[in-house]
């Protein structure tokens, strides 16, 4: 699972769940993969992130040492920057870890780089 997957993924299908966002990540499992950079692609998809939501899964997997604390309002000009979003969204790969609901700390895992989101019907 990439952690672009991850920002836009949310529990707010489970019952009684108001905000479900974001999902806690716990990884056990990361591959890192080369993707070509795609500096258009990456300036029309970070106006779309949650870039706190984004922090955050960085942290929880020591991935956000090079990463502003807010994104910096130049940061369409900033290669630097671009290049290294870049390299979280699409170039880390959780192959198993679990995501975690912040409103329910229902667990779904991730298996084979798929996180299991299914639920039964009485929990919808």
């Amino acid at each position: 699972m990439k952690l672009l997957t991850h920002n836009f993924v949310s529990s707010r299908f489970l019952k009684d769940v108001k905000g479900g966002y974001p999902l806690k990540l716990s990884a056990q499992k990361i591959e890192t993969k080369d993707v070509e950079f795609n500096e258009e692609f990456i300036k029309n998809i970070i106006p779309k992130c949650d870039f706190s939501a984004l922090r955050s899964a960085c942290e929880s997997i020591n991935e956000a040492a090079n990463l502003p604390q807010t994104l910096p309002e130049n940061w369409i000009e900033n290669e630097e920057l671009l290049k290294e979003l870049h390299r979280l969204l699409f170039c880390i790969d959780i192959i198993e870890g679990e995501l975690q609901c912040p409103d329910t700390a229902r667990i779904f895992p991730i298996k084979q780089g798929i996180p299991n989101l299914l639920v039964e019907d009485e929990q919808k």
